[in-house]
């Protein structure tokens, strides 16, 4: 058997944002008039974003955010948080899910909404990231991420990919869905990169985990090698420390012990690869446990719930209904 290679990456943050990987997206290019406005209603685990292109709009988040967007602005509503877009305070917002929108296919649409006015547009969409380390990340984000294209140490990026989701919109040309949203995806991680380099929040708990020499390096090989026989002893000695001060100190840094961290990881991957169809038994196995009872155990006491039971969400609709 071939031994596996154990040796940690150089740059643990740098793995977890590899995992920044978009699914169950929806794109919507909105064409609005004054007044306007609309509710983008909770959606469970959705992370939303809306780039004005043209005009201002106010965004108003569950929870008492509210945020006034202009033309080179973007704005993250994470948790899948409810929130209202509209042209000016006291405007009408229906439901964005009952308005027509004319689809180009399940991903993408168009959306004319209005009172004839002023005119204005946006690119917004609703998208999730599957794998457990980007959800570990999303997690962490504020109720509302704002960015702006002409200020901050993000400003060059921003406005470069802004500048082109801005000719895209703005023509429509053969193929500009397409285009649309792969740089609203780029647009989306970049985004929540500049939140980690620049917001002190980001700077502690599992992010600031990921950023120490020596915790860091245990998250990676948790999370490069889930199914290996993990022990405290042989996670302390791979990263050059005794037990009971890496014990410590991963508890102190993470938040929680590294045995139960251990647990945790290796649940959360169970679930997403049960939602994708894998049979109980052989998870069990894959994750590191020798037997399905003792696996049925650590998900139930992680996720409340026996794995048969997520199993039965298989093959539910992921995509947001607009």
């Amino acid at each position: 058997m071939t031994a596996i290679d154990l040796s940690p990456p150089a740059d643990p943050l740098g793995q977890a944002l590899h995992f920044l990987r978009l699914s169950g997206t929806f794109y919507c290019h909105t064409s609005v008039t004054e007044p306007w406005g609309v509710t983008v209603p909770a959606m469970g685990d959705y992370l939303w974003f809306h780039v004005v292109t043209s005009g201002r709009c106010l965004l108003e988040v569950d929870g008492g955010d509210v945020q006034e967007l202009g033309p080179g602005q973007l704005a993250l509503v994470p948790h899948g948080r409810g929130h209202r877009l509209r042209s000016e305070p006291g405007v009408a917002v229906p439901d964005v899910t009952q308005l027509p929108h004319e689809y180009f296919d399940d991903r993408y649409a168009v959306l004319r909404h209005g009172g004839g006015g002023a005119p204005g547009t946006l690119v917004c969409g609703g998208v999730r990231f599957d794998h457990p380390a980007a959800r570990e990340l999303v997690a962490l984000l504020p109720r509302l991420l704002h960015l702006d294209a002409s200020r901050g140490t993000e400003a060059q990026w921003l406005q470069a990919t802004l500048q082109l989701i801005t000719a895209e919109a703005t023509t429509l040309r053969p193929g500009g869905e397409t285009v649309l949203t792969r740089l609203s995806d780029i647009l989306v991680v970049q985004a929540i990169r500049a939140w980690i380099e620049a917001d002190p929040a980001a700077q502690t708990g599992w992010l600031g985990a990921l950023r120490d020499p020596k915790i860091g390096q245990a998250i990676s090989l948790i999370h490069r090698h889930p199914a290996h026989p993990w022990t405290l002893a042989s996670l302390a000695a791979e990263v050059a420390m005794s037990r009971s001060a890496f014990a410590a100190r991963f508890t102190e840094i993470a938040g929680e012990p590294v045995m139960a961290y251990l647990t945790r990881w290796r649940m959360h991957l169970a679930r997403e690869q049960l939602l994708d169809g894998a049979a109980v038994g052989e998870l069990a196995g894959r994750l590191g446990y020798h037997s399905i009872a003792a696996f049925s155990r650590a998900f139930k006491r992680v996720h409340g719930m026996p794995p048969s039971a997520i199993r039965r969400q298989a093959g539910q609709p992921g995509s947001p209904s607009i």
